[in-house]
This record gives C-alpha cells, structure tokens and sequence, in this order.
C-alpha cells in the first residue's frame, strides 16, 4: 500500500461538495486506488477515512484530512464500517509499504517481523477492504454488474514487471529504458509489485518513488537509495499516525 502526503488542503475552509476536492487528490497524490493501488481514472471516487454515513463523523463529510481516494471495489467493501485510527494503518499517516508483502500469485499478506500491535492493525486494514477477496461483483452507476479481480490485477502486473526488469538488467544505464519502465508503471498502478520486483534495483526504485505523485513528499522513502524509513514523519499531524 502506497504511503503518501495529500499535504495542507488547497483551500482555508471544509469543500462545500467532496466532489470538488476530486482533482486537487489526483494532482497531489495521482489516479491510483489509496488502498489496492490500480489506477482508476475513469471511476476514481472521493474516499471518505472516516465514513460520513456514520453520524459521529458527519462533519468530516467536507474536510481536506479525512479525504483519500479509492476505486469502486475498494470504497464499496470498506462501506460504512466504524474503526478507529488507531486500530488501522492508512498510507497518508503511516509507512504502509512496510506493512505489507506482495507475492507473485497476487496475494498481499502482513509482512512478517512487524510488532504486535502493527501487525494487528496490518491485519484489520486488510480485512477492511478486503484485499484478498478474489472476485468482488458490484452494480456501477448504471447498475450494471462489474465483476473485479484485484489479485489476477496484481499477478498481471508482476507479469509485467518482470519482462520490465529482465530489459533493464541487460542495460541498467540506459536512461530512456529507464523511463519507460517508471511510464508503464504509473500507467498500469500496483506501485508496491513494481517496487517489490525491483526491489534489488535502486536506480529504478527511486524513480518509481519520485514519478508517483505523493510518494516522495511522504518522506517514507530514501529519495537516494529507494530504502524504506520508518516510521511516516506525519508531516501534517494527522491523528493516530507514525504506528509504522
């Protein structure tokens, strides 16, 4: 799960309708599913963290740090469920990358080595949602039932990645292959199976990490080497952050 930075929000007061605040999320943190991590341009929604069905947190309906977003899938499973911040790790406060392992049968699971209490809330933000289900159906707006597969999306990426760093291991210097491997990527989303594939490869980790927008001003990564820093600086004081 790709850690980010939305920053201070774009205008002094809550946005009248979420909606607007729709671009501003896509320039600051890109067109990819805060949670899977696809990029979802056409159906990209305004994800509320705290859900604003639930009445406790209908104030936040229109302010800038409860937004993040998601793709249908994703926002339809997480739904109206009530938690708490600290109970979960969320990519705009926390070092999500560490939290999870990413396979090539597209499976994401709790990265071993992490404490108790992360790997507890590792735990409970897959299950909030729902990353391992293997087909998810749901009526688009249209009400037309869309059938998706986060995990076969997963497995096609690492496909992918692996036909990319077999190109770039016969030339490592060559700049254009270079950027045309950071341009497939943020083409096709799955930012944390780009990174893991590569994981061998600093070069084209920190141009994966400074070519997806919001993942260099999470201060999450070494800009020089691609390497991990834990935990999240949280920048921007958001409540419950810093857990990884």
């Amino acid at each position: 799960m790709r850690p980010i930075r939305r920053d201070v929000s774009p205008q002094v007061a809550d946005f009248n309708s979420y909606d607007d605040a729709r671009d501003h999320l896509r320039g600051r943190i890109g067109c990819y599913c805060s949670y899977c991590e696809r990029r979802v341009d056409p159906n990209l929604a305004v994800e509320h963290i705290q859900a604003k069905a639930i009445p406790a947190y209908a104030h936040l309906e229109g302010r800038w740090t409860n937004f993040l977003v998601a793709c249908v899938n994703c926002n339809s499973t997480k739904g109206s469920k009530q938690f708490a911040l600290a109970d979960v790790l969320l990519p705009d406060r926390d070092n999500t990358f560490l939290a999870f392992d990413y396979t090539d049968d597209g499976k994401v699971s709790v990265r071993p080595g992490l404490t108790e209490p992360q790997a507890a809330a590792a735990t409970a933000t897959l299950a909030l949602v729902g990353l391992q289900k293997m087909v998810t159906p749901f009526m688009d707006d249209n009400e037309v039932l869309v059938v998706t597969d986060r995990i076969s999306k997963r497995q096609e990426v690492w496909g992918q990645a692996l036909v990319a760093r077999k190109n770039f291991l016969k030339n490592p210097a060559d700049g254009d292959l270079l950027e045309m491997i950071s341009n497939h990527a943020t083409s096709a989303g799955c930012f944390s199976v780009w990174m893991k594939v590569f994981e061998n490869e600093p070069v084209v980790l920190a141009r994966l990490i400074n070519d997806h927008p919001g993942t260099a001003p999470s201060g999450c990564f070494n800009l020089a080497t691609g390497g991990a820093i834990s935990p999240h600086p949280n920048d921007d004081g958001l409540a419950d952050g810093s857990k990884i």
